[in-house]
């Protein structure tokens, strides 16, 4: 966020062009992925909130590619980037699952 306001001067990342917002999706992704595996190498499970912060990343990608799509824009980098965090968030929510039946 802080490259966004201080490069761009807005808080709006929907606002942003093509290239501009990809340079800042993958930041988000990077920063928060790399936050998440410094967790899981310190033995914290994901939270709720974890789940929650993942959720509102994949809607911002996917409110983009909505708007790219009604402009007619291309969106094939945007299209591939929002499938692999759609895996990963199927991943840890299924390793969430696993962890809750071990506890039981």
């Amino acid at each position: 966020m802080i490259w966004l306001v201080l490069t761009h001067e807005t808080y709006n990342p929907i606002s942003l062009k093509g290239p501009e917002f990809l340079k800042f999706y993958v930041m988000l992704l990077l920063g928060f992925y790399l936050s998440a595996i410094i967790l899981k190498s310190l033995k914290e499970g994901p939270s709720k909130i974890t789940f929650y912060f993942m959720m509102f990343i994949l809607m911002i990608g996917i409110v983009k590619l909505i708007k790219g799509l009604m402009i007619g824009k291309p969106v094939g980098y945007l299209i591939v980037l929002l499938i692999i965090q759609g895996i990963v968030i199927l991943y840890q929510s299924s390793s969430r699952v696993n962890i809750k039946q071990k506890e039981i």
